[in-house]
């Protein structure tokens, strides 16, 4: 008799839905060969025959015991049970007890129809057990096997109505006296839960209000035990359980009762975690009987009163958590934060009550990723625990999280606007928390405690996901035309300056975090105001430098979770600098640019240069005279930045970058334009000939990086088609001192990339210059080598025919270069 035929033995199938059943214990598996369970059978018998019950004959129960799940129980088993039970002539140690119980309770469990005559002689024997023995010796596992055993008899089939109701009696009144014996053996939960399962399916109503109010009681009582996210599961399962049994069974009273018991009235000893998910539980056999042919009205009532239950719950709760805004120190109501999220999960979506919508936020930030809880603790109390934050990481509640957060996204949609917004600020500030947190836990733990700093960043990368989705959901339901631009402007800012705070747990490249990036600086970048927010929300000059407390041992550079912060802002800037207004480059900007320029990190320094680059490509020519003053001003601390840093430090991409949008963005004839040029053809001429640059095959290698040499003279020959014209005279008199200077093969690679560039210009008004220059510079090169070569021979000194024959390559190559 059950509604779930798969399930023999309940105590077993709750361990296993439990988050960790190791803590229960659990009977072993074919443990034994059908030659030792022969053989402890053959020792039982024995021990009736000869009235003795040793050592020996315990160890043979014990054998048969621990092949629970393996063992079959016959009908003559079991009357020999109970005939060494019944024996007046067997002394019987107290702790074989239990053993005998649970043998006959894999006989009741395992029948296909038990004999009701072995049932009412088994009670008449528990009955005179319980009188004489209960009290007697250690009683918990006594107290727990007997409410199994009685349980499981009342459940029986083919038991008579007045047998059932003799073990209901007797149970109740064990379960009733015992119960706190619970609070000191909490291993015990699972046996005694699937022994109050059997009695509330059973088909008789006696005592029912009573075994009902003793199990939500348990964890109400002085003694009981302390409430966790186990027992709360264990529960759900249990009432899912006995509740598709009565709807099964159609034993519409029992309902009743158990809607009106449970639900109906309001009782003071009726623990809310325990009661929330009893509720879960029965929502869940409602959901299920919908499909399967039982009476719509029927499951449509039980449904119901399930979910009242719940909201009015979860309402207060939420009343509560916004009203005192602390539950950190409320482990009841932290319980059943746990329990509504993993109540969510298992029975779906049911309801749009925006208190679901707020208790689901609450339990991912304070139970699910409760990081600035964490980062306080290693503060206050000076050592967070390892093994702590790992069982975090093992438990059920942070291994269910995506999921958690699927269920929040969408009942986001449902929630009212009021309820969304206090979510929101919610996250946005939780954001923060990290941030700050994280970067002060990392500066005192990083390499002392480095396993740890891992375990927090898991958490984090984890969070980082949770916002990313749920910003992803803001932005689809606000950023319309149904809300305000002030309004899309607020959340835009909001997610942007979160995203920033979360930026350092960003490993993987998200699809979702990537559309939520290009919705917010869409409509961030419509507005001046908005985007001067933005840019104000940046850590400031002082606060990049001094680091979060102030030491003297602070080094700017070497902080990972700013520079990530810093790195999102550099990259996202860009996309609307044209909106931005320079005073607001200049006061906050412009430091933070400067000072990353020289940040080890190329991928930093690299988005350092693109910013400056920018700006300096931003506005117009009718710009006002202090803009322009400003960027000028910028060029000479820039390049002098750059090139110091250059090589080593200083990528060379971001530096061209910057070089090329300065020198076309600058006035024309600009004093900015010749410094930057005169400096470049320096640190050249600096880098051709102190880094052996200038050795003879230096220049003809095709394989590998090219030198930095190299790639600067390049950016100067890139430069003479994009400075001014003004400055450009002055280009080509520092590039036509630097190529002479330079070892034939080298005057042969620029010579060539010269002409190359010329030939394909379309400039009709520098080519013609630029020509005549190309001409000379290549004869003032040729007239070097025949001088070299001169030295070299006398014979060339006499005959310039000789020099040319004795470098034929002289003359061909200045008739290729023109």
């Amino acid at each position: 008799m059950s509604a779930q035929p798969g399930i023999v033995f309940l105590e077993e199938w709750l361990k296993r839905k439990c988050i960790n059943p190791d803590k229960f214990v659990t009977r072993k598996s074919n443990s034994s060969s059908a030659r030792a369970i022969i053989q402890a059978w053959a020792e039982l018998r024995g021990s009736l025959q000869n009235s003795s019950f040793s050592q020996r004959q315990l160890q043979s129960l014990r054998t048969l015991v621990d092949s629970q799940t393996s063992l079959h129980v016959a009908d003559p088993q079991a009357r020999l049970v109970l005939g060494i039970l019944s024996s007046s002539n067997i002394s019987l140690p107290y702790e074989s007890y239990p053993l005998f119980f649970r043998l006959l309770y894999i006989w009741v469990r395992k029948a296909s129809k038990p004999t009701a005559a072995i049932i009412d002689s088994a009670m008449d024997v528990l009955s005179n057990l319980f009188s004489s023995q209960f009290d007697s010796g250690n009683c918990h596992a006594f107290f727990s096997e007997s409410v199994l055993l009685l349980g499981s008899f009342s459940f029986a089939s083919s038991a008579f109505e007045r047998t059932k109701t003799f073990c209901l009696d007797l149970l109740s009144r064990v379960f009733v006296e015992k119960r706190q014996v619970l609070g000191s053996f909490t291993e015990l939960l699972p046996d005694v839960l699937a022994g109050v399962g059997y009695a509330l399916s059973s088909s008789v109503t006696v005592h029912y209000v009573t075994i009902l109010d003793s199990l939500f009681e348990i964890w109400g009582t002085k003694d009981g035990p302390h409430g966790n996210i186990s027992h709360g599961l264990m529960i759900l399962y249990l009432t899912d359980w006995v509740m598709s049994n009565l709807i099964n069974f159609q034993f519409l009273d029992k309902v009743r009762i158990f809607l009106q018991e449970t639900f109906g009235t309001s009782k003071e000893n009726y623990t809310p975690f325990v009661v929330f998910m009893a509720a879960a539980g029965v929502l869940r056999a409602a959901n299920r009987s919908t499909s399967s042919g039982v009476k719509l009205d029927i499951v449509s009532r039980i449904r119901t009163s399930a979910v009242v239950c719940m909201e009015a719950l979860v309402s207060d709760l939420v009343s509560q958590a916004l009203r005192f805004k602390e539950l950190r120190n409320d482990s009841k109501n932290r319980l059943l934060l746990q329990c509504v999220s993993l109540a969510l999960v298992r029975t779906g979506s049911f309801s749009s009550n925006s208190s679901f919508f707020v208790c689901l936020a609450l339990a991912l930030l304070t139970e699910m990723f409760p990081l600035p809880q964490l980062y306080e603790s290693v503060f206050s109390s000076g050592r967070l625990k390892l093994n702590e934050v790992k069982e975090h990481v093992d438990s059920i509640l942070f291994k269910e999280a995506g999921v958690i957060t699927g269920i929040f996204c969408n009942q986001y949609l449902s929630a009212d606007e009021e309820n969304k917004n206090i979510v929101e600020n919610f996250l946005w500030q939780y954001c923060q928390d990290v941030y700050f947190g994280y970067r002060q836990v990392a500066l005192l733990l990083k390499g002392k405690a480095n396993e740890l700093l891992e375990v927090l960043e898991k958490i984090a990368e984890s969070a980082f996901l949770m916002v990313v989705v749920f910003a992803l959901a803001v932005t689809k339901h606000k950023l319309n035309s149904k809300f305000s631009q002030e309004m899309q402007m607020e959340v835009s800012l909001k997610i942007l300056i979160s995203f920033s705070c979360m930026e350092y747990f960003r490993h993987v490249r998200l699809p979702e975090y990537m559309e939520t990036i290009r919705k917010v600086v869409a409509t961030v970048n419509k507005n001046e105001y908005a985007c001067t927010c933005f840019v104000n929300s940046m850590p400031s000059y002082s606060d990049l430098t001094n680091g979060p407390d102030q030491k003297s041992n602070y080094l700017w550079s070497k902080d990972e979770v700013q520079t990530a912060r810093v790195l999102f802002y550099l990259r996202v800037i860009p996309t609307f600098i044209e909106y931005l207004p320079s005073l607001a480059f200049k006061n906050m900007i412009a430091p933070t640019v400067f000072l990353y320029l020289e940040h080890p990190n190329g991928k930093v320094a690299q988005a350092s240069h693109s910013l400056f680059a920018a700006f300096m490509s931003m506005g117009k020519e009718s710009e006002e005279n202090d803009i322009a003053s400003f960027k000028e001003q910028l060029v000479f601390h820039y390049i002098q930045r750059s090139l110091l840093g250059y090589p080593g430090i200083t990528p060379f991409e971001g530096m061209a970058s910057g070089v090329v949008g300065l020198v076309q963005h600058v006035p024309a004839g600009s004093p900015a334009t010749y410094y930057c040029i005169q400096s470049l053809v320096d640190k050249a001429n600096q880098l051709c000939f102190e880094a052996n640059v200038s050795e003879a095959d230096a220049w003809k290698r095709q394989q590998g990086e090219p030198e930095p040499s190299k790639k600067l003279l390049g950016l100067i020959l890139r430069l003479v088609f994009l400075v001014d014209i003004q400055v450009l005279p002055k280009l080509m008199q520092l590039l036509a001192q630097l190529v002479t200077k330079l070892p034939q093969d080298a005057q042969d690679a620029v010579l060539n990339e010269l002409y190359s560039q010329v030939a394909n210009s379309d400039d009709v008004i520098r080519k013609p210059t630029l020509v005549s220059w190309l001409q000379s510079l290549s004869y003032l090169c040729a007239m070097g080598t025949h001088q070299n070569a001169a030295s070299k021979e006398s014979e060339s000194e006499e005959n310039p025919t000789l020099a040319r024959v004795a470098d034929p390559s002289s003359s061909v190559r200045l008739t290729a270069q023109l």
